[in-house]
């Protein structure tokens, strides 16, 4: 994924700033969704239709793990602007875009804060906290909306997987709607494989910035050399596989919370990722603790990406509620 140059400014004790700069970087590259994309439909349940499960799907569903990133050429600029904020989230800085929750509702933080459900309610939130922080830029091109895209990709996928349930029951053919869901899969897939990447959900996420008194690189280089060169170079989905097949399916009941709460324990492992980076982890042939972080991270995408489907199956037989006006 390319990220433009983000200036940020960043807040010491003192209120001392400092001001960071970044080059494009991509997202686990192409080889790291590729793993993603393929382990998670090898790994799908029995329950889900059978064309979900065979060979086709797997070749169809790798193949679009890094597709998203096939969107970002600069020859189609204006989809490469809008939808670049849609594969990261900084979580330092996008907390300000949070709003008051009851205490009973689902994900509501110790604070009496979460993130609201609709991206429009966030950036609206962001923007009432904007004069308070004039320090910051919190708009959604700087602060990312990474968990609004997959939640709505996401609810694209239970939606076209009642339409496949409908057809069914009609016994109407589904050849149509297969196709649209192995899409909805693969393209969900990628936001899922980015939310596994502890970068893409801080402003830490090429070169650390503000105090470093740990001394943790400051050079636009660990990015790429994570999730792209470590991976290409070292790392094989038969290696990944093993941590996917010994994970149980976990049934989603509330697919935002649960995405919340693994974009979450990404983020505690932003300053690991440093650390591992510092004692050259990632360097060639890296260590076997590097290499043990990387497939943990990799499987780790492909789990919640295999969830997230088979949960997208078991809601999509919810009855829809009756419109009113």
């Amino acid at each position: 994924m390319y990220r433009f140059s983000q200036p940020l400014r960043v807040a010491a004790a003192a209120s001392l700033i400092s001001l960071f700069a970044t080059q494009p970087v991509w997202a686990w590259g192409t080889d790291g969704h590729r793993i993603i994309n393929r382990l998670a439909v090898q790994y799908l349940p029995a329950d889900v239709p059978a064309f979900l499960r065979n060979a086709n799907a797997l070749d169809v569903v790798e193949y679009l793990g890094p597709e998203p990133d096939r969107w970002r050429s600069r020859n189609e600029d204006e989809l490469s602007q809008t939808q670049a904020p849609e594969h990261f989230i900084d979580l330092e800085w996008a907390r300000y875009g949070e709003v008051p929750c009851a205490a009973s509702v689902a994900g509501c933080g110790a604070d009496g804060k979460m993130f609201p459900r609709r991206r429009y309610d966030f950036i609206r939130a962001l923007a009432a906290a904007q004069p308070a922080h004039p320090e910051l830029q919190l708009t959604p091109e700087k602060i990312g909306l990474q968990p609004w895209q997959t939640e709505e990709v996401w609810q694209r996928l239970k939606a076209d997987m009642r339409e496949y349930r409908g057809l069914v029951a009609a016994h109407k053919p589904t050849a149509g709607v297969e196709t649209a869901i192995l899409f909805d899969c693969g393209w969900l897939g990628h936001y899922v494989g980015d939310g596994s990447m502890p970068l893409h959900t801080s402003i830490e996420y090429n070169g650390w910035v503000g105090p470093n008194p740990n001394h943790y690189t400051t050079d636009h280089y660990i990015h790429g050399l994570f999730e792209s060169t470590y991976v290409a170079e070292n790392i094989r989905p038969g290696e990944v596989a093993p941590l996917v097949a010994a994970s149980q399916v976990h049934a989603v009941r509330d697919e935002w919370t649960n995405y919340l709460a693994y974009l979450e324990h990404s983020h505690t492992l932003v300053e690991p990722t440093y650390q591992l980076e510092k004692a050259g982890a990632f360097a060639g042939a890296g260590t076997p603790e590097g290499k043990a972080f990387v497939e943990e991270r990799l499987a780790a995408g492909a789990i919640q990406l295999r969830d997230m489907i088979a949960s997208a199956w078991v809601h999509s037989a919810e009855p829809v509620p009756p419109y009113r006006p």
